[in-house]
């Protein structure tokens, strides 16, 4: 089962790879969205300080949704998904794999570049480090909470604005999270481990429950 698993997971990043252009969307886009915002609130370090967490949140999960739509929309094109449901291996284990991938290609990127972006507000060394950590915990869950509403919009028209509707409200508690043990870490020197074991929480939450839903949401959109 774990080999179907490595199997599928180093198939999509062969093939991402061969699209480095969609890889290099995701990245650029956060680091545009972080790097513009200074300039349109000047560059006060007390009010980007404040602002800078939650910023980077914000453009992180944006990000992320870019790719979302994308998922197993090329499976799905080409009938890899037909097939992958006729395997003997759990379906929930395959979607594992493609949200890793997901993960690897789209959250991992944003997660060791999040330590510069920060540099432009301002935040202190425990800081930064707070927000890689933040990110490193919480990006996976966006991937995860996200696959579900993939695999609800797939082969839709619209789907990608249906998409948005459906996981953003789910993305919120995340983002409080996140954003705040940044936060709390870069104004009031507190410990932000509270944040943390909350984003622990949800991780686990995401990984045991997301892949189920995601594989039934799949056996729907195919029906």
């Amino acid at each position: 089962m774990w080999r179907v698993f490595f199997c599928i997971l180093g198939r999509d990043l062969r093939l991402a790879l061969r699209r480095r252009t969609d890889l290099l969307t995701t990245l650029f886009f956060f680091v545009i969205v972080v790097s513009l915002f200074p300039l349109g609130v000047g560059a006060e370090w007390q009010t980007l300080r404040i602002l800078g967490p939650g910023v980077v949140w914000v453009a992180a999960l944006l990000a992320s949704m870019l790719a979302l739509e994308r998922l197993f929309a090329a499976d799905h094109e080409d009938g890899t998904l037909e097939q992958l449901m006729l395997t003997p291996q759990p379906l929930p284990i395959l979607v594992l794999a493609k949200v890793a991938a997901h993960w690897l290609l789209t959250g991992l990127p944003l997660v060791m570049v999040a330590p510069l972006i920060a540099l432009q507000y301002h935040l202190p060394e425990a800081s930064r480090i707070t927000m890689m950590l933040s990110l490193l915990v919480g990006t996976p869950i966006l991937s995860l909470i996200g696959a579900i509403g993939a695999a609800l919009t797939l082969g839709l028209r619209g789907g990608g604005i249906l998409l948005s509707l459906l996981i953003l409200p789910l993305y919120i508690p995340v983002l409080v999270y996140g954003a705040g043990a940044v936060t709390v870490s870069a104004i009031d020197g507190a410990d932000a481990l509270p944040y943390f074991s909350l984003l622990g929480a949800l991780l686990l939450l995401a990984l045991i429950f997301s892949p189920l839903a995601a594989a039934a949401a799949l056996r729907i959109s195919l029906e």
